[in-house]
């Protein structure tokens, strides 16, 4: 049975808790939202043909686009996490959902941080290691 959105929470929230500690302080202020799919709007500007197919999604400045020092009535920056269109690929695949939700986790916020696909894939590696030890 797949997991509902509070079990996907907390997989998400132990997935966070995974990456390294530099990576974590770099996020401190993204807010992490588990919903089942993208909204009409989101899907319509990703040009998206189905709502399938997106994972996640980052809104916010990050710190690539200046957005390191917030303003007054800024909102936080948020990542969405899409809980049926990830169950989706899960079930496709022969990754853990954990390793996929830190996957897509580390790739909304990594982008919006300035990070290389390298260094997106050394914290996955990173995180994986400390899940294995811990």
């Amino acid at each position: 049975m797949a997991p509902g959105l509070d079990v996907f929470e907390e997989l998400a929230e132990a997935a966070f808790a995974a990456l390294p500690e530099a990576f974590r302080e770099l996020a401190r202020d993204v807010v992490i939202r588990i919903e089942d799919f993208p909204d009409d709007d989101t899907l319509d500007a990703m040009e998206c043909e189905t709502p399938f197919d997106l994972l996640g999604l980052f809104h916010g400045n990050g710190l690539a686009q200046g957005g390191g020092i917030r303003w007054t009535g800024q909102m936080p920056n948020l990542v969405f996490l899409y809980r049926r269109p990830i169950l989706d690929y899960w079930a496709d695949h022969e990754e853990t959902l954990g390793s996929l939700i830190t996957h897509v986790l580390v790739h909304e916020i990594g982008h919006h941080f300035g990070l290389s696909d390298a260094d997106m894939e050394e914290i996955e590696r990173q995180a994986g290691q400390d899940d294995a030890t811990g």
